[in-house]
């Protein structure tokens, strides 16, 4: 009995230093670093970027353009599934590096690079990422786009210079830009394809075949059309020019 009641005392004293003491956070953190909270909510906000960067890339380079005249390339031939959804986004991807591939470096070497090496804050270094691609929205940009939303925002945004053109006003204005120009390349990718279906439209009905659908002459024709022309070698370098 005595020995259980010993033990039982020597327990409750080796578990009371334990219970009196309590987790710091901010013990975790590095002297001269933020607070837990406001690590916290560093992380959260990383996590939250993290997760819109397919979003991101698509509202600030020319990944817009480029699938949007790609899909118009696809329905004008005719075709549902070929190229395949997968092969035109990887395609616009890769275009999309390749034009982007300087103002990524330029946010690597400026701002990215210099942060990892402590030789600046994350603040300055933010600022030095989204100055490139600033630039190159800024180049891109129609004016009319920019006053559009400039006379929306009712002076909220607007500032004298327009190198320094508040994030808010410059992307959506830069996204219909690109919307506008995948367009018009679009309709001049459709316009050769919608005359060769109307010249084998024409043709089957002259010759009297009106249960014959003329897609099924029209989209060989079109596709060795295309293919005679060199089609994606032309596509493809007249988009990379147009947005470099």
């Amino acid at each position: 009995m005595r020995r259980a009641v010993r033990a039982a005392v020597a327990l409750l004293a080796a578990s009371y230093p334990a219970s009196a003491q309590t987790v710091d956070l901010n013990a975790l953190i590095p002297a001269g670093g933020a607070t837990a909270s406001g690590r916290i909510i560093e992380l959260v906000a990383i996590l939250t970027v993290l997760s819109v960067a397919p979003g991101l890339l698509i509202m600030v380079t020319s990944f817009t353009r480029f699938i949007v005249a790609l899909s118009f390339l696809r329905s004008g031939l005719g075709l549902q599934s070929a190229p395949a959804n997968l092969v035109l986004i990887s395609l616009s991807l890769f275009m999309t590096f390749f034009v982007m591939a300087p103002t990524f470096d330029r946010a690597w070497q400026d701002g990215l690079k210099p942060m990892m090496d402590n030789k600046i804050s994350q603040q300055d270094a933010l600022a030095a990422v989204i100055e490139p691609f600033r630039e190159f929205m800024l180049a891109q940009v129609r004016e009319k786009d920019m006053a559009l939303f400039e006379s929306l925002s009712k002076g909220r945004f607007e500032t004298a210079d327009r190198s320094k053109a508040d994030l808010r006003l410059l992307i959506p204005a830069f996204m219909i830009s690109e919307l506008r120009r995948g367009f018009e390349i679009g309709f001049l990718i459709v316009l050769p394809f919608l005359v060769i279906d109307m010249i084998v439209a024409t043709l089957t009905m002259s010759m009297g075949m009106m249960m014959l659908p003329p897609s099924v002459i029209s989209l060989p024709v079109k596709i060795l059309f295309f293919v005679l022309i060199d089609g994606w070698n032309l596509l493809i370098g007249s988009l990379v020019r147009s947005a470099s």
